[in-house]
């Protein structure tokens, strides 16, 4: 079995003390797999494929803040992707334009969205673990993980998407049981 890094989630041989990909400490950490609560023992085994990713909206760094929170409201969207010839370069979220912005966002409405977004956000792929989703939401403080296939983007996955699908667990487990 492997251990997991939770810093990168690569995949590292059992009993390794650094992830040979990033280079982080593993030590200390217990091997995953198995989780006291049903809903947890999902999460370690779905993969983010069965969260349903929306479609990522995405726009260039060069774009005016005012109108990718036009963008965001239009599309009632809580984040934007930031991509340059479709690359990831940052995330913008609503967190973004009450902590960056401020009340005097109206100042800044011609101003690129580069200049305030989030660069080189953490990223998951369709693989990955359900779990790994979570682990990176709660250490970042993040609400919305966008997750590619090799540099494309192809995804995006909110703490809506997490709740609902812990909703859904719970349903199934109701279902069962009776």
């Amino acid at each position: 079995m492997a251990i997991i890094c939770p810093s990168c989630c690569h995949e590292n041989i059992d009993g390794a003390d650094i992830c040979e990909n990033c280079q982080q400490s593993l030590t200390g950490l217990k091997r995953p797999g198995h989780s006291q609560s049903p809903i947890g023992n999902a999460m370690l085994r779905d993969r983010i494929a069965s969260l349903g990713p929306r479609q990522p909206i995405a726009v260039p760094s060069d774009t005016p803040v005012a109108k990718v929170l036009q963008t965001m409201h239009e599309k009632g969207v809580g984040s934007m992707l930031i991509a340059d010839n479709g690359k990831l370069t940052g995330i913008f979220s609503e967190r973004d334009a009450v902590m960056r912005l401020g009340p005097d966002f109206s100042n800044y409405g011609n101003r690129p969205i580069s200049e305030f977004m989030t660069p080189s956000p953490d990223t998951l792929t369709m693989d990955n673990k359900v779990i790994f989703a979570v682990h990176k939401m709660a250490l970042g403080g993040y609400r919305h993980i966008p997750i590619i296939s090799g540099d494309d983007l192809v995804g995006i996955v909110s703490i809506r998407d997490i709740l609902r699908y812990t909703s859904n667990k719970l349903a199934e487990m109701d279902a069962t049981a009776e």
